[in-house]
């Protein structure tokens, strides 16, 4: 049975056991950087989280190895270890001093729990135990830390819940100083690559936000009556192994487009196979228009084009629609087309007039704004490996595997998590 979202487990599996908090290991004075256009948007989503896990027995030596690592790696990763503000004019910044907190650390036990218990449908509700700051808003970075780190003892290893604030990075800049933190772990005394963290190069924009709350759809209007309760979503855990994965694509490139148009790749093959079959199974009209929604990465498509370190969100919608009638009665190609032109038609142009048009009208949107509809995270590059099986909502690593390709899929609330390819801690 899939676990119900929201409903409060009867027992607590994992138990805190101490919190503390890291700084960069050397001073840096303070430093401060403004929110810009491609930031902004993120104030109202959740924190970014991540789970990893760890085989082992030595709990303390890889908390010690890890909190030292962090230390290291805050020198270049400062942002993280600093807190969001306003300037006088009410213009979002990232500030960091020496006096700050710093990252927040929390360790955890839950000595009952194997890892294999994490892989089956009913361990979903337990994962939100390993990992921090559930449902925390990011505009809560006001006064909260922008990561929090949770290292919780297993049965037979470690559990490493990381929750970034999404205002103030993307997917390739989490896994940019993920990587970073694995380098230092495995006894690198500096990073081999720096984070960029000029966000002004991209867009030197001052946006001052109205974060006023919008009314309650669901209040009553003076008639007296209660406001109903939103609907309980379930949450289930999804597995594709590699095979899985190489037949969906194998099938949706059996019948190439004759415009020329180049392979459906991985991540097109395998949103079309999602897109298609959730359309379905919300038993559409075939009348009804589906949007599939894909973030995709800009560093490359802005101009003049950023550098892959880029620190920040870099990161914007490409909308597609279609009736739900045509994607259903149309081979699967036909999805991944409008997906692979949606994804190529947004280029530098495209991406100065949405955010030309954000800024003359700001609008700050939750998850729950995507209705729905199907919405896709995505972030590409070539994996170190492969033969590793793609897990949703649930990444399990059997030696700290920090993924060099992932792609993520967001399908109403819930996340969804594939990663093709790894770096292993040692």
């Amino acid at each position: 049975m899939a676990a119900v979202v929201g409903k409060k487990c009867e027992t607590k599996n994992v138990k805190i056991t101490t919190k503390s908090h890291v700084m960069p290991n050397k001073k840096l004075g303070r430093r401060e950087c403004q929110l810009v256009t491609f930031d902004l948007p993120y104030l109202a989503f959740y924190y970014n989280q991540k789970l990893l896990f760890y085989k082992g027995n030595d709990f303390g030596d890889m908390v010690g190895k890890l909190k030292d690592g962090l230390g290291l790696v805050l020198e270049e990763f400062y942002q993280l270890a600093g807190r969001l503000g306003k300037d006088e004019e009410g213009v979002f910044k990232v500030e960091f001093d020496d006096e700050m907190d710093g990252v927040e650390v929390v360790e955890a036990i839950a000595e009952g729990i194997e890892i294999a218990d994490l892989m089956v449908e009913e361990g979903a509700s337990t994962l939100k135990e390993l990992t921090p700051y559930n449902e925390i808003l990011n505009l809560e970075g006001l006064h909260r830390p922008l990561l929090s780190v949770q290292l919780t003892k297993l049965k037979d290893g470690l559990a490493m819940g990381c929750a970034f604030n999404h205002a103030i990075l993307d997917g390739t800049s989490t896994w940019h100083f993920m990587s970073s933190w694995a380098e230092v772990c495995g006894g690198a005394v500096s990073i081999s690559v720096p984070p960029f963290l000029d966000r002004t190069k991209s867009r030197n924009t001052r946006v001052k936000l109205d974060l006023t709350a919008p009314p309650d759809p669901l209040a009553s209007k003076s008639n007296g009556e209660a406001k109903p309760s939103p609907p309980q979503l379930r949450e289930k855990v999804f597995k594709f192994s590699e095979s899985d994965i190489d037949k969906i694509k194998s099938k949706v490139n059996s019948n190439p487009p004759s415009d020329g148009s180049k392979p459906f790749s991985t991540f097109q093959s395998l949103s079309v196979h999602i897109w298609r079959h959730v359309t379905h199974a919300r038993e559409l009209k075939p009348e009804d228009y589906t949007v599939f929604t894909v973030f995709a990465d800009c560093r490359k498509r802005v101009d003049p084009p950023m550098p892959e370190s880029y620190f920040g969100n870099l990161i914007q919608a490409v909308f597609t629609v279609t009736a739900a009638g045509l994607l259903s009665a149309n081979p699967p190609e036909f999805g991944a087309s409008v997906i692979q032109k949606a994804i190529e038609n947004h280029n530098a142009k495209a991406i100065d007039e949405r955010n030309k048009q954000w800024e003359s009208e700001p609008k700050i949107f939750q998850f729950k704004d995507a209705g729905v509809n199907c919405v896709a995270r995505k972030k590409k590059k070539k994996p170190l490996f492969r033969g590793f099986s793609l897990f949703f909502f649930l990444l399990l690593l059997l030696h700290f595997f920090i993924p060099k390709t992932q792609d993520y899929l967001l399908v109403g609330y819930s996340y969804i998590l594939t990663c093709c390819g790894s770096k292993l801690i040692t």
